[in-house]
């Protein structure tokens, strides 16, 4: 929304921007899931981080309302992809009497890293301006997909969401 503000979208139309990114993102959950019950949690993670990357470097290099838009619709599309996945994974992957209990940790760690995130991003944003905190983003987002793609060949043929 600030990033959006700041390339000279008017105050009141703000809220657009959440609706754009939800519209997407619910648009694209069911696809998501379907594809990542046929290509399988990693496949679907994967897109999704690439999809972020792609959101953030967008966000960085597009001063204008419609660059805004099209990076605020990739991170809908990359929150269609990522949390539908995140989720089964959760549910693939911990025993059924330990369920509810996986979902609150995944959900408390997810809640803290989200809490950092902001901190990060907001010291970034007022100290180098926002490119400097989309470029971090999808640096972070770069890591992580390498860290998917280490843990998927360190899994390979042992997990239950393949």
């Amino acid at each position: 929304m600030l990033g959006a503000q700041n390339v000279g979208l008017p105050i009141a139309l703000i809220p657009a921007v959440l609706v754009v990114m939800n519209v997407v993102y619910a648009l694209a959950a069911y696809p998501a899931g379907a594809l990542s019950d046929h290509l399988g949690r990693f496949a679907v993670l994967f897109f999704g981080l690439m999809t972020l990357i792609v959101a953030d470097l967008v966000l960085a290099a597009a001063p204008s309302v419609i660059g805004e838009a099209i990076g605020v619709a990739l991170c809908g599309a990359h929150m269609g992809l990522t949390q539908s996945a995140l989720a089964s994974l959760v549910a693939d992957t911990s025993p059924p009497e330990l369920r509810g209990s996986a979902f609150g940790y995944f959900n408390l760690l997810g809640g803290a890293a989200a809490l950092a995130a902001s901190v990060i991003a907001g010291a970034l944003w007022d100290r180098i301006g926002p490119p400097a905190t989309f470029l971090a983003s999808a640096v972070f987002a770069f890591f992580t997909l390498l860290g998917l793609i280490w843990l998927r060949t360190r899994l390979s043929g042992n997990d239950p969401a393949d």
